[in-house]
């Protein structure tokens, strides 16, 4: 079935047994909410351990990313690698070849973001 098919059919979609009514809100169950697409923006440069996801995004709680990371893995746009040989205990993410596909958006997303900075409002700088 072709996108213009799918479209005329209007059919809802089941994503983590969620029921969408339109493609933007499937996308959304996988990528919404304030945290999910910045993590995923600072994973498009490679392979990042979890502290240094942390140092990166200094507004969210241990806890918020640490369940964030988890649904992504769930979802399989991250994956979780733990290395257990030798202490101390070493986790590191990247995105899936699911994850992959959405660095694109997540380009146009960033580019989007800096334009509307430069338009509708300001950058601020630290002081040193």
């Amino acid at each position: 079935m072709d996108r213009k098919e799918l479209f005329e059919k209007k059919p809802k979609i089941k994503i983590n047994d969620k029921i969408s009514w339109c493609p933007t809100s499937a996308a959304m169950e996988l990528i919404g909410g304030k945290w999910k697409s910045v993590i995923l923006t600072h994973l498009i440069s490679g392979t990042k351990r979890y502290n240094e996801l942390r140092k990166e995004i200094p507004g969210i709680t241990e806890r918020t990313l640490s369940l964030q990371l988890k649904q992504l893995e769930e979802d399989d746009i991250v994956n979780r690698k733990v290395f257990t040989k030798k202490p101390p205990l070493k986790v590191e993410y990247t995105l899936t070849e699911f994850g992959q596909t959405l660095v694109p958006i997540l380009n146009l997303i960033i580019e989007w973001g800096l334009m509307a900075a430069e338009t509708k409002g300001e950058f601020v700088f630290d002081e040193e």
